[in-house]
């Protein structure tokens, strides 16, 4: 089982720092593309958050201790909201963050929930920061992160609001297929005494990832940025 566990890290860490990326074709379609293309903006959305593994690993740590649906629910519904509305009036509004920045924040996201998971902040602070907040903002990076990405394709302007709200519609309905795998395998690895036994190395994996992409990006910061 730890051989597993450090060989999923080790994956984790070669692919989450290349996770939030533009594949080449969606960069000629973006580049090309001159119209209102819902069906292609809604694929795109999908595809990207479903291999977007900084949005994937920071769901996995809001989740990992959530069991009731009501609660799985609300805080990946607070998680939407937030970048849902930073998607869109990030890029409708024409707000210019450096893209290796936010994804290094996106980074320290999944280290946050990691650490919260172990029970770091009670033990360092005494005290454990509103969740549902802290999903929220870090809702908020994500989304602006997204919209990020869609701004460095310079899209054009008429009309642009029926493609974003196809793209955001798409991110959702990929987190919807993406976290029904998650869920399935959480569910199944919560019958077996592991999951409790390898709970605090699995959330340590996670700031393990976080980690990862935090110094990926920062480094691509310093030296292309």
């Amino acid at each position: 089982m730890r051989l597993i566990f450090l060989t999923l890290v080790l994956f984790l860490a070669n692919t989450i720092a290349y996770g939030h990326g533009v594949d080449e074709n969606t960069q000629r379609f973006l580049l090309a593309n001159e119209g209102v293309a819902i069906g292609p903006f809604l694929y795109i959305g999908a595809k990207h958050m479903v291999t977007g593994y900084d949005h994937l690993l920071f769901l996995i740590g809001v989740i990992f201790f959530l069991y009731r649906k009501r609660d799985i629910l609300l805080y990946v519904s607070l998680f939407t909201l937030g970048h849902s509305l930073t998607l869109l009036l990030g890029v409708l509004a024409n707000v210019s963050v450096n893209a290796f920045l936010i994804d290094a924040i996106i980074g320290l996201s999944i280290v946050y929930k990691g650490f919260d998971n172990l029970g770091g902040f009670k033990k360092l602070l005494g005290f454990e920061p509103n969740t549902k907040a802290a999903v929220v903002i870090f809702g908020l990076f994500h989304g602006l992160g997204l919209a990020t990405k869609l701004q460095a394709f310079n899209l054009p302007q008429v009309d642009l609001w029926k493609n974003l709200l196809a793209f955001n519609i798409g991110v959702e309905f990929g987190q919807f297929i993406a976290l029904v795998f998650i869920l399935i395998t959480l569910s199944f690895w919560r019958r077996h005494s592991s999951y409790v036994h390898f709970a605090a190395t699995t959330n340590t994996l996670l700031m393990a990832g976080g980690f990862t992409l935090f110094g990926f990006q920062m480094t691509s910061y310093f030296m292309l940025g």
